[in-house]
C-alpha cells in the first residue's frame, strides 16, 4: 500500500475520533478524553501535512530547486514534532490544574469512548507502520502511537473511577504520565529532523568507513573533503575529492569515478554521489575549505598556489 493511501485512511480514522471525544468528554467532564482529542486532533493536522510533504516530494526536480522536494518530509516532520510538543505541555498544564482543583467525572462513559479510541488508534497505527525509516512517517506514526497509549491510559482511568466511585484525581494523572512519554519521543524526533536540516551524516553512516571504502577502489589513490548528508529519509548524497593513481587520461579518470559511484550506492546506499577527480590533492589534508572562503582566500588564489584551478 503506498504512503499516500495509508495516511488518507489514518486522516479519515483520526476525523472521526475527534468527533467522537469531544463530544462525550464534555458530557463526561473527563480532561482524559478531551486530552486524547486535542492529540487526535494534533494528528489530523499532522497526518494532513505529511500527505501533503508525500504529494509535494513526488514533483520533478526545477532550475531553482535541483534537488527536487524531498526536503519537504523532513519539514513537515520537525513541524509535526514541534506542535506535539507545545500541545502535549499545554494538556500537562491543564492537568495538574485538574489536580489541584478535582471535578467528578463519568467513569463509565471514559472508559468505554476510550475503548472505542483505542481500536480506532490502532488500526491508524497498523495503517502509519512504516520499515523504511522515513522520518515523516515516523512523525505521523508517532502521534498515532501517542494517541493509542493515550486510549489506553483513559480506558483504564474511567474503569477504576467508575468502579472507585471517587479516584477523579486518576483521570488528570493520567494524562500527565501519558503527555510526558509523548513529549520525551516528540524532543527526539525534532533532534532527529534538526540533523538532517543541519547537514549531518545520514545516522548509521560512519563517514570513515567511506573514506576507507573509496580509497580502496581500484584506481584511486586517496579521498578527501568528503560529505555526506540526507536530503530526507530514504534519499541521501554525497560529495568527494577523490585523487587519481598516476596521470590518467580523461576517459580512463570517467572509469574510475564510475566505478567509485558504483560502489558507493551498492555499499552504502546513497545514489547521488558528486566527485571531483584530481592527480594530487587540491588542498592540505586537514585544512577547512569552508574556512578559507571566510578568510577571502576562495577566490581561486589558495588553488593556484598548490598548481590547480579547480571551481568548487
Amino acid at each position: 500500500m503506498s504512503r499516500q493511501r495509508r495516511l488518507l485512511y489514518a486522516l479519515g480514522l483520526n476525523v472521526v475520533l475527534v468527533v467522537v471525544q469531544v463530544v462525550f468528554g464534555i458530557i463526561a467532564h473527563s480532561l482524559g478524553l478531551l486530552a486524547d482529542a486535542a492529540h487526535n486532533l494534533t494528528d489530523v493536522a499532522a497526518v494532513a501535512l505529511s500527505l501533503f510533504a508525500v504529494r509535494l516530494s513526488l514533483r520533478s526536480p526545477t532550475a531553482r530547486r535541483s534537488f527536487g522536494y524531498h526536503r519537504s518530509t523532513i519539514l513537515a516532520a520537525q513541524a509535526n514534532a514541534a506542535a506535539l510538543v507545545v500541545v502535549t505541555a499545554l494538556l500537562v498544564i491543564e492537568a495538574i490544574r485538574r489536580l489541584q482543583h478535582p471535578i467528578e467525572v463519568h467513569g463509565g462513559i471514559v472508559a468505554v469512548v476510550g475503548a472505542i479510541a483505542l481500536l480506532l488508534n490502532l488500526g491508524a497505527v497498523l495503517f502509519l507502520h512504516d520499515h523504511h525509516g522515513d522520518l515523516n512517517m515516523r512523525s505521523a506514526l508517532l502521534h498515532m502511537v501517542g494517541d493509542a497509549a493515550a486510549s489506553a491510559g483513559v480506558m483504564v482511568a474511567g474503569v477504576v473511577i467508575a468502579i472507585t466511585h471517587g479516584t477523579y484525581w486518576l483521570d488528570p494523572a493520567m494524562s500527565i504520565a501519558i503527555g510526558l512519554l509523548i513529549g520525551y519521543h516528540a524532543v527526539k524526533l525534532l533532534r532527529d529532523t534538526t540533523d538532517v536540516l543541519l547537514e549531518s551524516s545520514p545516522a548509521g553512516l560512519d563517514p570513515q568507513s567511506v573514506v576507507a571504502a573509496i580509497a580502496a577502489v581500484d584506481g584511486v589513490e586517496s579521498v578527501h573533503d568528503l560529505h555526506a548528508w540526507s536530503l530526507s529519509s530514504d534519499v541521501h548524497a554525497l560529495s568527494a575529492h577523490v585523487v587519481i593513481d598516476g596521470h590518467p587520461s580523461l576517459e580512463e579518470a570517467q572509469v574510475v569515478s564510475e566505478r567509485v559511484k558504483a560502489m558507493i550506492a551498492t555499499t552504502f546506499g546513497i545514489g547521488h554521489a558528486t566527485l571531483e577527480l584530481e592527480c594530487e590533492a587540491c588542498y592540505d589534508e586537514g585544512e577547512d575549505p569552508c574556512r578559507v572562503m571566510e578568510l577571502g582566500l576562495g577566490d581561486g588564489t589558495h588553488d593556484a598556489a598548490h598548481g590547480h584551478a579547480h571551481p568548487h
